[in-house]
């Protein structure tokens, strides 16, 4: 555990507030914060298909940026939406388009019991809305479009009618009756190869909502096809404190069922857009023991997208750092200044500055 400043709560690291758009960020035991053990660094050639998939990511974006998305100021989480009220659901296997509802996610067999997770369940929204409106769901995201949001919804459809389980709660039942929010929390599960590593998706959306649709789910399925057994992480909202000790509690809910989910607890990686990726690097710098009772090595590798986190230890992971040129929330130049801290300091990183993208491309 590495001693940080002085406001600390129960040996925790506070987090500061962070980007003027996402206004607080986390630290074991803070609600304001900055942002050791030995760690086996993760195996070159792995690190280098992270890189490369990422490039190839974010090529594919570009392919599909749309220039009529605008950058929209975020909404107050809102008042719980109202129960379903339609009786017909869509059967386990049925597939969406993009002139079904929310509700139909909601409601599909194959989500029973998780699916308000399936799209931002933090914003206030009609349950009639069809899903080719979806992109007024994420506010802090662009080129987000009704036909990629339901491809990935029915891929997760197919998954589930396959045989695998897609869900896991982080938190006992104990834990969630103690703090009801925590019911708000859990890992969607993308299996790889059974031995490989575990990579965890954190989504952005401003600690205001959580954009899994378009900055989660397509890159843990992307990651999963390639082997990885990958995870998209649904967490508290409302500040990044909470939300880094839902990642905390998620690593080490993956460590502690490791054999049931057959995923290797070696050179496991954590992947973040905006405030997803000071997740990540929060998590990269501190490991679970900066913000629960739990300790595990850090992460091997960090991956992390167009966010302004300077902070940083000189025990961090190896980093991989991506924004658009067109970024008009995060700051590419206070990215580019963390990595080159981060080598001055003998750790591997990489910056790459991509044109003409805007934030939240995903």
């Amino acid at each position: 555990m590495s001693p940080l400043s002085s406001n600390t709560l129960a040996g925790r690291v506070p987090i500061r507030p962070v980007d003027r758009v996402c206004n607080c960020f986390p630290h074991r035991g803070g609600n304001t914060a900055s942002c050791g053990c030995n760690i086996d660094f993760i195996k070159p050639e792995t690190m280098n298909r992270m890189i490369l998939h990422t490039i190839l990511l974010c090529c594919m974006c570009m392919a599909s940026c749309s220039d009529n998305e605008e950058n929209r100021p975020v909404l107050p989480p809102d008042q719980e939406h109202e129960e379903p009220e339609t009786p017909d659901k869509p059967q386990n296997n049925s597939p969406l388009t993009t002139s079904s509802t929310v509700r139909d996610v909601i409601e599909h067999e194959a989500f029973s019991g998780f699916g308000q997770f399936i799209l931002p369940a933090e914003r206030s929204y009609d349950n009639n809305m069809r899903l080719a409106d979806v992109a007024r769901l994420l506010p802090f995201h662009n080129y987000v479009t009704g036909e990629r949001a339901v491809e990935t919804i029915n891929k997760m459809i197919d998954y589930v009618s396959d045989g695998n389980r897609l869900f896991y709660d982080i938190y006992s039942d104990a834990e969630k009756r103690a703090d009801s929010r925590k019911n708000n929390t859990g890992l969607f599960f993308f299996r790889g190869k059974p031995g490989r590593p575990f990579a965890i998706v954190c989504p952005g959306g401003g600690f205001s909502y959580v954009g899994a649709i378009h900055e989660g789910f397509p890159l843990a399925i992307a990651l999963s096809e390639m082997g990885y057994n990958a995870f998209s992480i649904q967490y508290r909202t409302g500040g990044a404190q909470v939300a880094c000790e839902d990642l905390a509690q998620a690593i080490d809910f993956i460590m502690r069922h490791a054999e049931e989910l057959r995923v290797s607890t070696e050179n496991y990686s954590l992947w973040g857009g905006s405030a997803g990726a000071r997740m990540a690097a929060y998590l990269g710098s501190y490991s679970t023991q900066g913000f629960i009772d739990a300790a595990h090595e850090r992460p091997a590798t960090v991956v992390m997208g167009y966010t302004g986190h300077s902070d940083y230890t000189r025990n961090d992971p190896p980093t991989y750092v991506v924004i658009g040129d067109n970024d008009g929330i995060a700051s590419a130049s206070v990215m580019r200044q963390r990595v080159e801290n981060l080598r001055a300091s003998g750790i591997d990183a990489e910056f790459h500055l991509f044109p003409n993208l805007r934030h939240g491309f995903g």
